[in-house]
Protein backbone atom coordinates (compact mmCIF):
# COMPACT_ATOMS: atom_id res chain seq x y z
CA UNK A 1 0.00 0.00 0.00
CA UNK A 2 1.24 3.27 -0.86
CA UNK A 3 2.13 6.57 1.45
CA UNK A 4 -0.79 8.75 1.85
CA UNK A 5 -0.15 12.37 1.37
CA UNK A 6 -2.00 14.20 3.74
CA UNK A 7 -2.98 18.29 3.46
CA UNK A 8 -4.37 20.16 6.38
CA UNK A 9 -8.31 19.37 5.94
CA UNK A 10 -7.20 15.64 5.91
CA UNK A 11 -5.26 15.73 8.71
CA UNK A 12 -7.99 17.45 10.96
CA UNK A 13 -10.01 14.27 9.47
CA UNK A 14 -8.36 11.75 10.08
CA UNK A 15 -5.57 12.53 12.89
CA UNK A 16 -6.13 14.83 15.03
CA UNK A 17 -8.46 18.20 14.88
CA UNK A 18 -6.24 20.96 16.51
CA UNK A 19 -8.66 23.37 15.56
CA UNK A 20 -11.23 22.18 18.10
CA UNK A 21 -8.56 20.77 21.01
CA UNK A 22 -5.81 21.47 22.62
CA UNK A 23 -5.50 18.09 24.12
CA UNK A 24 -3.92 15.59 21.65
CA UNK A 25 -6.54 12.92 20.33
CA UNK A 26 -5.54 10.53 17.59
CA UNK A 27 -8.56 9.75 15.62
CA UNK A 28 -6.76 6.89 13.75
CA UNK A 29 -7.91 3.29 14.31
CA UNK A 30 -3.91 2.11 13.15
CA UNK A 31 -0.63 3.35 14.98
CA UNK A 32 0.97 5.80 12.31
CA UNK A 33 4.23 7.63 10.93
CA UNK A 34 4.03 11.13 9.22
CA UNK A 35 7.27 11.94 7.23
CA UNK A 36 7.37 15.82 7.19
CA UNK A 37 9.27 16.51 3.73
CA UNK A 38 9.65 18.78 1.17
CA UNK A 39 10.23 18.10 -2.87
CA UNK A 40 13.61 19.40 -2.90
CA UNK A 41 15.04 17.75 -0.09
CA UNK A 42 17.99 15.50 -0.49
CA UNK A 43 17.71 13.71 2.46
CA UNK A 44 13.69 13.41 2.15
CA UNK A 45 14.02 11.68 -1.25
CA UNK A 46 16.44 9.11 -0.11
CA UNK A 47 14.08 8.33 2.81
CA UNK A 48 11.23 7.88 0.26
CA UNK A 49 11.75 4.02 -0.91
CA UNK A 50 12.37 2.95 2.25
CA UNK A 51 8.61 4.57 3.37
CA UNK A 52 7.10 2.68 0.56
CA UNK A 53 8.66 -0.35 1.78
CA UNK A 54 7.35 0.09 5.13
CA UNK A 55 4.21 0.89 4.07
CA UNK A 56 4.23 -2.69 2.44
CA UNK A 57 5.24 -4.37 5.44
CA UNK A 58 3.05 -3.00 7.46
CA UNK A 59 0.17 -2.58 5.25
CA UNK A 60 -3.11 -3.11 7.95
CA UNK A 61 -0.63 -2.90 10.91
CA UNK A 62 0.86 1.32 10.92
CA UNK A 63 -0.36 4.04 8.77
CA UNK A 64 2.51 5.61 6.60
CA UNK A 65 1.07 9.32 5.67
CA UNK A 66 3.70 12.13 3.84
CA UNK A 67 3.23 16.21 4.64
CA UNK A 68 4.62 18.49 1.98
CA UNK A 69 5.82 21.41 4.57
CA UNK A 70 6.22 23.82 1.67
CA UNK A 71 2.42 23.23 1.14
CA UNK A 72 0.76 22.70 3.97
CA UNK A 73 3.26 25.21 6.74
CA UNK A 74 0.33 25.67 9.59
CA UNK A 75 0.92 21.63 10.21
CA UNK A 76 4.57 21.93 10.26
CA UNK A 77 4.46 24.98 12.56
CA UNK A 78 2.03 22.91 14.77
CA UNK A 79 4.54 20.60 15.19
CA UNK A 80 7.44 23.16 15.39
CA UNK A 81 9.37 20.95 12.31
CA UNK A 82 12.24 23.85 11.52
CA UNK A 83 14.16 20.97 9.79
CA UNK A 84 13.03 17.90 7.11
CA UNK A 85 12.86 15.01 7.45
CA UNK A 86 11.27 15.12 10.72
CA UNK A 87 9.22 11.99 11.51
CA UNK A 88 5.93 12.00 13.76
CA UNK A 89 5.35 8.07 15.00
CA UNK A 90 1.82 8.14 16.31
CA UNK A 91 0.55 5.31 19.04
CA UNK A 92 -2.99 4.27 18.91
CA UNK A 93 -2.79 6.09 22.67
CA UNK A 94 -0.82 8.36 24.16
CA UNK A 95 1.70 11.08 22.90
CA UNK A 96 3.18 11.37 19.66
CA UNK A 97 6.99 11.19 19.20
CA UNK A 98 9.25 12.95 16.96
CA UNK A 99 12.27 11.94 15.64
CA UNK A 100 14.63 14.44 13.28
CA UNK A 101 16.56 13.23 10.56
CA UNK A 102 16.76 10.80 7.44
CA UNK A 103 16.41 7.26 9.46
CA UNK A 104 17.62 3.94 8.07
CA UNK A 105 14.87 1.44 7.66
CA UNK A 106 16.06 -0.56 11.12
CA UNK A 107 15.70 2.71 13.45
CA UNK A 108 12.02 3.15 12.02
CA UNK A 109 11.30 -0.57 11.93
CA UNK A 110 12.73 -0.78 15.86
CA UNK A 111 10.07 2.11 16.91
CA UNK A 112 7.17 0.93 14.77
CA UNK A 113 7.85 -2.89 16.80
CA UNK A 114 9.09 -1.32 20.11
CA UNK A 115 6.69 1.78 20.18
CA UNK A 116 3.71 1.61 17.78
CA UNK A 117 3.08 -1.85 17.19
CA UNK A 118 4.03 -3.01 21.28
CA UNK A 119 1.64 -1.47 22.80
CA UNK A 120 -1.22 -2.69 20.34
CA UNK A 121 0.36 -6.22 21.15
CA UNK A 122 -0.03 -5.52 24.95
CA UNK A 123 -3.82 -4.38 23.97
CA UNK A 124 -4.99 -7.51 22.25
CA UNK A 125 -3.36 -9.43 24.81
CA UNK A 126 -5.22 -7.38 28.35
CA UNK A 127 -8.51 -8.28 26.23
CA UNK A 128 -7.99 -12.09 26.12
Amino acid sequence: MPTKHLNKQEFIDEIFDYQNSEEWKYKGKLPAVIDFYAEWCGPCKSVAPTLEQLSDEYDNKVEIYKIDTDKEPELSELFGIQSIPTFLFIPVEGAPMIQRGALPKNAFKQVINDRLLKEVASEDTQAT
